[in-house]
């Protein structure tokens, strides 16, 4: 992550907007009743506390930061509009819009290191596959990063490709975002937007073995959170390096 998260516009235009509630709540303090401030205290302490409990259960169940910092704002978000309500609905209405605009003109910034993975092109990818000559195993990842998935997912890649990239398997990256005509020849529909990424494929010796999420995650009531241990499960990458391992 960037060393300096307010220096992203996405978190600089939250920042302010949770700062003006401070600002907001001291100037509306001599116009509100004493009643109506002790329940406004009252909710706050309740939502600070609600926030932290989330935050000690989110930290331990997401994987990446990117995620967690995700799921947070969104909490952060909803108690503030909720708390905004006590006061007046005029404030909360004015919350709603501002967040609702940040959405839709900001986007949290992606993890940028690659690991051992390799960003590439559809046409290097298919110069790889077909020459046959590096890697016997390539686990692809196709995303664009005009995705929130995608952000969310942005770490896990890189991070597995460090543990488990080898003379037999290597680890790619190409963003469909860029090459979007691309997405029909690996079998990805992007008619829906851009809600079959991230997929995951992995090729041996130029064909197919297995994808994540499968070609029938649309029909099923549920798939997996991505994770690395999903990742790493599906694709049995310990079984590619322990086989790398042993065949030294």
């Amino acid at each position: 992550m960037n060393p300096n998260p307010l220096s992203e516009p996405c978190y600089l235009l939250h920042f302010l907007t949770f700062f003006s509630y401070l600002i907001t709540r001291t100037s509306a303090t001599s116009l509100l009743s004493p009643h109506l401030i002790h329940r406004l205290v009252y909710r706050e302490i309740q939502a600070v506390l609600a926030f932290a409990l989330l935050a000690a259960f989110k930290i331990v169940r997401d994987e990446t930061w990117e995620a967690f910092i995700s799921n947070m704002l969104f909490f952060a978000k909803i108690f503030l509009v909720a708390i905004s309500l006590i006061m007046d609905y005029h404030l909360a209405l004015w919350y709603m819009v501002v967040f609702s605009v940040i959405y839709l003109v900001t986007q949290p910034p992606a993890f940028e290191k690659l690991g051992m993975s390799s960003r590439l092109t559809p046409l290097q990818l298919e110069t790889l596959l077909t020459e046959g000559n590096t890697s016997r195993f390539w686990l692809v990842e196709f995303r664009a990063l005009c995705s929130s998935a995608c952000i969310h997912a942005s770490r896990c890649f890189p991070e597995l490709s460090v543990t488990y990239s080898n003379k037999n398997l290597s680890f790619g990256i190409v963003d469909l975002g860029l090459f979007p005509n691309a997405a029909e020849k690996f079998g990805i529909s992007l008619s829906g937007g851009m809600n079959q990424l991230p997929t995951y494929i992995l090729f041996e010796n130029a064909t197919e073995v297995t994808r994540f999420p499968e070609w029938d995650y649309e029909a099923k009531a549920s798939h997996p959170p991505l994770t690395k241990r999903v990742l790493s499960r599906h694709f049995e990458l310990d079984r590619h390096l322990l086989e790398y391992v042993n065949g030294k």
